[in-house]
């Protein structure tokens, strides 16, 4: 997973440049790559760059947001566009998962960039 690590006020934020699916078959190797990093600090996950999402994706946010939760961390996401916004609506996420507090711009522009994991 390549993309941009940039920590701001104690929050790793992740913007993945090659994730634009978050669907099934795809979804197992960002588990694999966030899991010790939600373990391990607060995690604010950029989805820019995502187009589409399955119940496989939505699956592994939630698993991501419970392996967080269960380590005193948070793990939420940003930037995800307005369809990807409604799906986590309609299943009642978007109150969970969604940060409300994120720049609208990635976090790229203003981090240096280096491979996510």
């Amino acid at each position: 997973m390549n993309g941009t690590l940039c920590t701001t006020a104690g929050t790793l934020m992740i913007a993945p440049g090659d994730v634009h699916e978050l669907v099934r078959g795809h979804e197992q190797i960002l588990l694999e790559r966030m899991t010790p990093l939600v373990r391990q600090q607060d995690v604010l996950f950029d989805m820019g760059m995502v187009e589409r999402i399955d119940a496989a994706g939505i699956a592994a946010l939630i698993s991501l947001y419970a392996c967080a939760q269960s380590a005193g961390h948070t793990f939420t996401v940003s930037n995800a566009s307005p369809r990807i916004e409604e799906i986590l609506a309609l299943v009642g996420l978007d109150h969970i998962l969604l940060s409300h507090n994120a720049v609208p711009n990635s976090p790229a522009e203003s981090c240096f960039g280096r491979p996510a994991a």
